[in-house]
């Protein structure tokens, strides 16, 4: 009688010596969502607050049965807003649109361009050259508003939206980040084989350094954007009342309006909505440039 035999073949055991390394996900306890929520709950009371003020009237900071839900009247506020002749609310929307994604797409653009000469490229004086372009991060704006204003005065462009445009198409704080991730992301490897294969310094840059660079661009490009939208100070020294980017014009608002806080903070909600959707459509490149320049490998 011939009997079966179990041919099944054992699992095979790890060899003397070896480490098997098992990673399990772990997490987060109650703690570190409560800390989570409380930090939501901050960010977003300023918002609230606006909306509760801005959607009430003159009397409503000052009411101390003050009601903390939002009122009916945000429309009528904003439309206010809009109608301002003193403010020119449309005008300073399209300026600041038009100024701060010209500034971003130009910052984008040449802090790329630098970053990839000092990550990749050797030429001689390369560091210096990039502690320098650090060290410029130093000076205050403020020390050369006056000569700035005085070269823009003589050229005639005083009063002209590129007279804040023109200062700001290049960052320092823009080349050195560029400089740091290029640095980490491009292995010289797919440098010297793009060469080996006949690119040339200009086509290794658009078919190498631009896709590694994407994710760290977009999140300067989202940065500058929001910088260059807040930009107070030198937009009011040099555009006029008549032509203002909306920070300027909600100064404006302001002083046309100081004691109605309500139509003020109506105009901020306004002027915090184009942020608001940028952040929405942008969120994902946010997140994967910040991943991205905080893993390696």
């Amino acid at each position: 009688m011939v009997t079966a035999t179990d041919t099944t073949t054992p699992p095979a055991r790890p060899a003397t010596g070896s480490r098997t390394v098992r990673i399990r996900g772990r997490r987060a306890g109650f703690w570190v969502y409560l800390a989570l929520v409380m930090v939501l709950i901050g960010s977003l009371f300023p918002f609230y607050w606006s909306l509760l003020i801005g959607s009430g009237d003159a009397s409503t900071l000052n009411d101390p049965d003050m009601s903390w839900w939002p009122g009916g009247n945000f429309l009528a506020n904003a439309a206010t807003v809009v109608s301002d002749p003193a403010v020119n609310f449309w005008r300073a929307l399209w300026n600041s649109i038009y100024s701060s994604a010209l500034i971003a797409l130009s910052v984008v653009v040449f802090s790329t361009l630098a970053g990839w000469a000092f990550a990749k490229l050797r030429f001689r004086g390369s560091g210096p050259l990039l502690v320098f372009v650090v060290a410029t991060m130093a000076v205050p704006m403020q020390l050369g508003v006056v000569p700035l204003y005085i070269l823009f005065s003589d050229l005639g462009w005083t009063g002209e939206i590129g007279a804040i445009i023109i200062p700001s198409l290049t960052s320092a704080f823009g080349v050195f980040w560029m400089t740091q991730y290029l640095r980490q992301s491009v292995p010289d490897e797919l440098i010297e084989a793009a060469r080996v294969d006949g690119a040339n310094s200009l086509r290794t840059f658009w078919t190498v350094g631009m896709p590694a660079a994407r994710p760290a661009a977009a999140m300067l490009g989202l940065f500058t954007f929001v910088t260059a939208w807040n930009n107070f100070f030198w937009p009011f020294i040099v555009l006029d009342r008549q032509d203002p980017t909306l920070p300027v014009a909600l100064s404006l608002l302001q002083s046309n309006h100081f004691v109605d806080y309500s139509i003020v903070l109506a105009g901020v909600l306004l002027s915090t909505i184009p942020l608001l959707i940028l952040f929405v459509f942008a969120g994902k490149q946010l997140v994967s440039g910040i991943m991205a320049g905080a893993v390696k490998g």
